[in-house]
């Protein structure tokens, strides 16, 4: 099993930076692809960036440019770092992560981000 904990959430106004950590524990030596969904009000949750532990990553095309994600393999730690962030942002952010095979898939409990003047 692996557990999840996001931390870096919070309300910043439109154009400001955020930066989320989640930090894994457990069973992470099996993780393969860490990396972030968020999910906001009414809408259905999406994928926000991955990377694998070789380093290749996804990004969904309305944050590439202004967000960056990033990893410590020997930390077992995951990071986004958002910047100029906008009110469509908005979102609970979810850590996720999986083996390579795909056959266990984790998540954290969330953390806020409001983008908000």
């Amino acid at each position: 099993q692996v557990q999840l904990v996001e931390s870096g959430g919070g309300l910043v106004q439109p154009g400001g930076s955020l930066r989320l950590s989640c930090a894994a524990s457990g069973s992470a030596f099996s993780i393969y692809t860490m990396g972030w969904y968020r999910q906001a009000p009414g809408k259905q949750r999406e994928l926000v960036a991955t990377m694998t532990s070789g380093g290749g990553t996804v990004y969904t095309d309305s944050v590439k440019g202004r967000f960056t994600i990033s990893r410590d393999n020997a930390k077992s730690m995951v990071y986004l770092q958002m910047d100029s962030l906008k009110p469509e942002d908005t979102a609970v952010y979810y850590c996720y992560a999986d083996n390579y095979f795909k056959t266990q898939n984790y998540w954290g409990e969330g953390t806020l981000v409001t983008v908000s003047s």
